[in-house]
């Protein structure tokens, strides 16, 4: 190794070059700020290279792949359904190759400096660079850390195999499985088994019994009411008790509701998205730096962690482990350290899953009002009385809208069905907005569009949606 004989000085490093570290870096060098990024693998990090993008390469496909019978009613010739993987894999690689090559050049736009290598604290203000033979010396002013977090391995599980798959490398796979075993209710199993038996693989999903899927239940009911129709098998258990691999794939042993015991087998298994804080080569222990549970960094409303002139954001600091949360964090964090005063604030956040039909939940669920004692109105408007839904044969879904029938603040809207994620930023704004009732009935909406279904569904909280049949009332004789 080739130790550098001079120590370089720089205003603000940021380490880790995921969405966190790039959109402070590029966030940085907008407000007057000098920066260095150094990265040690790919920039975009994980969600660019290997999660967020590449999966939903997958969801695309698979969601177009939907579409092959509605293209052939409107005499769009569909004969060819068999998905070509070696040309998803060759797409989803120019897609990633695009996205990383536009960040790259965002940066040095801005004249971000990228510095490749494993970044190891020296002490409080220098840092050391490890990149092949290679170690060069940084003296810092501030520092960001935003290295993200990492997969382990579920108990159930005593190492790593072929059979056994994270479900980022699902989508890596140069074919198809013809079976899988899910084990999951996150966002990202959920996708996973959608994408996957949308193009012909066998699916089994697995979730917890106890928690059961992460939306409101209106909402999960329809999930797995479509899953069925796409024939997902899902089971509810208590627990995995037992795996066992062989040369054709793997089987699982799993204890049910009912406390009995379900065997079944398939070629893979993924496991769930278990995630522990990406820090054991930084040497923050060198530094006294309080860690939390798995590792995760404490920091406080400004991002700052125990030590004054170091940050964190992103994964790496627990809490939602997504990326729209990593450059929120990311661009505040930079603002903080430039002496602004941004508020950070994720309490209304969005859950989304790029199932088919997509998913997205903002505000309080059904059950969630109710425990808080709320006097609330409920409304659902059904897709299939859309008309757009109907000109594209997506009708399954709905728009479910809580209102506080006192002050008729919207309280949560939620979603299943086309269009999702796209009105998704409607929605938080409207929550951000303490929007009411009226607030949505006000505007004029696009005809026909899905958009038109939030207006009915709100409109319905009174008994006022056009397009649905009256509500019969009980009629008490005597």
């Amino acid at each position: 190794m080739v130790v550098g004989e001079i120590s370089h000085k720089r205003n603000l490093i940021i380490i880790g070059g995921g969405p966190g570290g790039y959109s402070a870096a590029i966030r940085g060098a907008q407000l007057g700020l000098s920066v260095t990024l150094i990265e040690q693998k790919k920039l975009g990090g994980v969600c660019l290279n290997e999660g967020c993008i590449p999966s939903k390469v997958y969801s695309f496909a698979s969601s177009k792949r939907s579409e092959l019978d509605q293209l052939a009613k409107i005499g769009i010739d569909a004969a060819g359904r068999d998905i070509d993987i070696q040309r998803l894999l060759e797409y989803q690689k120019e897609v990633i190759g695009q996205l990383k090559s536009g960040v790259e050049k965002l940066c040095q736009a801005n004249k971000v400096e990228i510095v490749q290598g494993k970044a190891t604290f020296i002490a409080k203000h220098k840092i050391g660079v490890e990149n092949g033979h290679q170690f060069d010396m940084y003296e810092f002013d501030q520092v960001i850390i935003a290295t993200g977090s990492k997969n382990i391995l579920p108990s159930y599980i005593t190492s790593k195999s072929p059979h056994v798959l994270y479900p980022f490398e699902l989508f890596q796979l140069s074919k198809l499985p013809e079976d899988v075993i899910i084990d999951g209710q996150d966002y990202i199993a959920l996708e996973a088994a959608s994408s996957l038996a949308t193009l012909g693989t066998q699916v089994t999903l697995l979730i917890e019994s106890d928690t059961g899927l992460p939306f409101d239940e209106s909402v999960n009911k329809e999930l797995l009411r479509i899953f069925k129709k796409r024939k997902i098998k899902v089971v509810e258990k208590k627990e995995i008790i037992g795996t066992y691999e062989d040369l054709n794939g793997v089987s699982v042993t799993v204890l049910t509701n009912q406390h009995k015991e379900m065997k079944m087998g398939a070629s893979c298994l993924v496991v769930p998205e278990l995630r522990v804080s990406n820090v054991e080569e930084l040497g923050l222990k060198r530094l006294g730096m309080e860690l939390g549970g798995n590792g995760f960094i404490q920091v406080n409303n400004r991002l700052e962690t125990s030590i004054p002139n170091i940050y964190a954001v992103g994964d790496v600091t627990g809490g939602p482990l997504l990326a729209w949360k990593a450059i929120k964090q990311g661009k505040a964090a930079v603002s903080f350290i430039a002496g602004e005063r941004p508020e950070v604030d994720i309490t209304i956040a969005p859950t989304c899953a790029h199932t088919i039909p997509p998913v997205v939940t903002v505000g309080l669920t059904e059950q969630q009002a109710n425990n808080l004692g709320l006097s609330v109105r409920i409304s659902k408007f059904p897709l299939g009385s859309n008309g757009y839904s109907t000109i594209t044969g997506k009708r399954d879904g709905f728009i479910k809208v809580i209102s506080d029938s006192t002050t008729e603040v919207i309280q949560g809207i939620h979603m299943i069905g086309d269009g999702a994620i796209e009105l998704s930023g409607s929605f938080l704004q409207l929550l951000e907005m303490a929007a009411k009732e009226e607030d949505i009935k006000f505007p004029n909406y696009v005809h026909p569009g899905i958009n038109e279904a939030l207006l009915e569904s709100v409109e319905g909280l009174l008994g006022q949606a056009i397009h649905l049949a009256p509500v019969k009332k009980e009629v008490v004789i005597g």
